[in-house]
């Protein structure tokens, strides 16, 4: 898919490229120079193992930039208007290429610092490699935003409280797990909720997990907002 990366709607195939404003500084990137920035609506790298996206897909979208001084230490500054749809999901991912069965182990940590205003969401973004099925895991959300689906009820996996969230987009079925709490920080043990998944619920077969996607689902950031992903590791095979 590159330089494209999937979102939770198959939006960002059929999309034109938006006519993007005016490219701005790099507000949020650190002191020091970066490593890797883009501006582009579709800038992607690979660093350490993970590839980083930029990917404004939606429309109506404003400017946004991203930078990275690794796979595991990167950030965005988005301005996006305050209207409704999602208009980007910036991310870094890593390949994983493995049946659920085959799976030993799949983590992931992340500390994250968001802003207090706007609309968005920090969520894992995971897909079989025919991307038939997209599970989302939403650590925390702010504003107008909310999951595809109707809800399934709750439970607890992978060391956090979940409401979960079953629909079908047209293109493929979304399994959504919102954190019952918002959290900027901690350890997610995705394996047990792919087998709740497949083995508890019966909802998916033993897919092959392909993408392992971590980052922010932007709505509205007017007047530029900043989103730092200051640790992130995913692991597992």
């Amino acid at each position: 898919m590159a330089p494209r990366t999937r979102t939770r709607t198959l939006t960002a195939l059929l999309a034109p490229a938006l006519a993007l404003g005016a490219t701005v500084g790099l507000a949020s990137a650190p002191a020091q120079a970066a490593v890797w920035s883009s501006c582009d609506q579709w800038g992607n790298t690979s660093l350490n193992g993970y590839t980083l996206y930029n990917n404004i897909w939606g429309s109506g979208a404003g400017s946004q930039c991203v930078w990275a001084n690794s796979g595991t230490n990167w950030g965005v500054w988005a301005d996006h208007p305050n209207t409704g749809g999602i208009k980007s999901y910036p991310n870094a991912k890593k390949v994983i290429n493995k049946p659920i069965a085959s799976l030993t182990s799949l983590t992931s940590s992340y500390n994250v610092t968001v802003p207090s205003s706007g609309a968005y969401n920090t969520s894992y973004d995971i897909w079989d490699t025919d991307y038939d099925y997209e599970i989302m895991l939403w650590v925390n959300h702010h504003g107008a935003v909310g999951p595809l689906g109707s809800p399934q009820g709750s439970v607890t996996l992978g060391g956090h409280s979940w409401n979960v969230y079953k629909g079908d987009n047209g293109a493929n079925e979304v399994f959504s797990f919102l954190r019952t709490s918002d959290s900027n920080s901690g350890t997610v043990d995705i394996l047990p909720i792919l087998k709740w998944i497949k083995n508890t619920k019966g909802w998916m077969g033993n897919e092959t997990i392909g993408d392992v996607q971590f980052g922010y689902e932007i709505t509205s950031s007017a007047g530029g907002l900043d989103f730092r992903t200051d640790n992130l590791t995913i692991s597992g095979g």
